[in-house]
């Protein structure tokens, strides 16, 4: 991508309840992203690894971007490890890909697309990321109906717990 802005930065450990590490991003590259008014970027480590994500803030004006555990493994990071990094504004329409299972569910049911576009972003990214994890067309199709019947069944709202248990023990 020739917009990126490439940096070096160190894996850290991250201690919260929500990923397990990052890196911080300098300032100089971060205010570009801050200042036009998007945190979602795509990321790329070691020219190796590409991901879309978000500029986090790590309080006082810094900002991180996490690294899950899975990418941490495929690249053989840990807290320490150096890497190279570029960055770009993430252009996609939801901030990660949508599945063609999903695309297709959509296309078929009226009432689910309207209360799934109805979601605010992040929600809409959390049920994508639900989604594209499963490893097999045949679980993302079920997946996606099951998400597509939960948002029928609220009414467009999203209890996430109800989801879930949905998702352990589909009806179907």
């Amino acid at each position: 991508m020739e917009d990126a802005l490439a940096f070096n930065s160190v894996i850290e450990e991250s201690f919260n309840k929500l990923w397990g590490a990052h890196f911080l991003v300098p300032d100089v590259i971060s205010r570009v992203f801050i200042d036009s008014g998007s945190k979602r970027v795509v990321c790329e480590i070691n020219e190796v690894l590409e991901y879309q994500c978000a500029l986090v803030s790590k309080g006082d004006n810094q900002y991180v971007i996490t690294v899950n555990k899975a990418n941490r493994d495929k690249l053989g990071l840990k807290p320490g490890s150096p890497v190279r990094v570029r960055v770009w504004k993430d252009e996609s329409e939801y901030g990660l890909p949508m599945p063609e299972e999903l695309a297709e569910l959509l296309k078929q049911d009226e009432l689910g697309n309207q209360y799934f576009h109805a979601l605010t972003a992040g929600k809409l990214r959390t049920l994508l990321f639900m989604i594209n994890s499963a490893k097999t067309p045949d679980k993302r199709i079920e997946r996606g109906i099951i998400v597509l019947e939960h948002l029928k069944k609220m009414k467009g709202k999203l209890d996430y717990k109800i989801l879930n248990q949905d998702l352990r023990a589909p009806e179907f």
